[in-house]
């Protein structure tokens, strides 16, 4: 097995086409009372990844028997930080509308990501496949930008003749049942996060998931998270600012 990432709460191995995160002991709990955590946390995030496996794109459940780890299948694909800022602002904008709609589609089920970042987001991209097709709908497809919606949330990126899909993962600070006030706070995370990581283009890149979170909420209180989004700001440059 090769590590791919280590936290403060786990490690995460690769082996072949599966991924292990493995919750691993703290040495400064009591070992009865670390075990007891580790399940605990391990058992909530296989029922996050279940519920939100429903909705949107995310890597699937193989073996979750162990009491301190969970098996996953391994996603082939970049983490959407390193590819983001490298579209054109036609595929970022998609891209982005995805996203939104990807998290409107968690907070209309009430789970709360919690660490909504562009790291923990996975973007696959596939060649198409253009055989069957006229050579009118060859060159339709590849001289505009296309959308397609289906259980993968795919994107025809129509100007190379590829689609992708959008994957989220890592849900180990997430929960469920999450208020209008949670909701505020996971989209102000991902601002803070862009900002920091997509500095010259984290304006544009919010505002198309913003427009689109709104856009695909099924819920009343859309509006209602995003002006609560708004207080949350404020009492963050309040804090700034004393």
């Amino acid at each position: 097995m090769k590590v791919i990432q280590q936290g403060a709460e786990a490690i995460i191995y690769q082996k072949g086409n599966e991924v292990i995160k493995d919750r691993i002991p703290k040495s400064y709990r009591i070992k009865v009372l670390d075990e007891k955590i580790r399940k605990i946390r391990t058992k909530k995030e296989i029922k996050l990844l279940e519920k939100a496996g429903k909705v949107i794109p995310i890597p699937k459940i193989i073996n979750n028997k162990e009491k301190f780890s969970i098996e996953m299948q391994f996603i082939k694909g970049k983490k959407l930080s390193e590819t983001l800022d490298s579209l054109s602002d036609k595929e970022a904008e998609l891209v982005c509308k995805k996203i939104g709609e990807n998290i409107s589609k968690l907070h209309n089920i009430n789970i709360i990501h919690g660490d909504l970042t562009t790291s923990n987001m996975i973007w696959v991209e596939k060649e198409k496949n253009l055989s069957g097709l006229t050579p009118k709908s060859k060159e339709g497809l590849t001289s505009r930008m296309q959308i397609l919606d289906g259980p993968e949330n795919q994107l025809i990126l129509g100007v190379k003749g590829n689609f992708g899909s959008l994957y989220f993962i890592d849900f180990g600070l997430g929960y469920d049942n999450g208020k209008t006030e949670d909701k505020a706070v996971d989209l102000h995370l991902l601002k803070q996060a862009l900002e920091a990581k997509h500095f010259s283009r984290y304006k544009n890149y919010i505002k198309w998931i913003l427009d689109s979170y709104k856009r695909k909420s099924v819920q009343n209180n859309a509006s209602e998270v995003i002006k609560r989004l708004e207080k949350v700001e404020s009492r963050g440059r309040y804090k700034e600012r004393y």
